[in-house]
């Protein structure tokens, strides 16, 4: 008997590991974007060029988490310039703070879809909660890598005065919309 309860346990513990997947972002299609109004005049939109992360799901069991490292260097707003003074003490101070991280251990799902993600968003070395709001998600084999793939898409909304970053506020937005287009390969 007692080997039968342990031949149970095993299979049963090893069934329960085997339903949590662990992804691996893909830094050529998880490029986070920002936008803010400036000025009135238009709403500016910018990126990060390099992120890597880890994504675990069980979609059984309903449960996952989420660790993004966003190299803040990377950011792209489509001029030199302006990447230079995003990157100074008053906004990013890349030259102190190169990464910025997100991590969450609350992804809520409905149904099959993941559709929040309460986390913690670190950013010039402040840490704020911070809820994403999950607009697509979905798995399939990606074509192109014979691999398992998850994806999705979502936004949130940040005061950048919570992050020390309050410069030209408010006719500058304090409010920046964050659009985060997520791809992970299945490790």
């Amino acid at each position: 008997m007692k080997y039968i309860v342990l031949s149970f346990l095993s299979v049963f513990f090893s069934n329960a590991a085997l339903a949590t997947e662990t992804y691996t972002t893909d830094g050529n299609h998880t490029l986070p974007r920002f936008s803010y109004n400036h000025l009135g005049y238009s709403t500016q939109q910018s990126r990060f060029d390099k992120t890597t992360g880890k994504i675990t799901l069980d979609r059984k069991a309903k449960t996952g988490t989420v660790e993004i490292k966003i190299d803040t260097r990377s950011v792209n707003t489509g001029s030199t310039l302006f990447n230079e003074h995003i990157q100074g003490s008053d906004f990013l101070d890349t030259k102190h703070f190169p990464e910025a991280t997100f991590s969450s251990n609350q992804v809520k799902f409905e149904g099959d879809n993941i559709v929040t993600v309460d986390g913690v968003l670190t950013l010039k070395g402040i840490s704020k909660p911070v809820r994403l709001t999950v607009t697509s998600f979905h798995c399939m084999p990606n074509p192109i890598l014979q691999k398992d793939a998850c994806g999705a898409n979502a936004t949130a909304t940040i005061k950048r005065s919570d992050f020390n970053m309050g410069k030209y506020a408010p006719l500058v937005s304090d409010e920046v919309t964050l659009d985060l287009p997520v791809e992970a390969i299945k490790d």
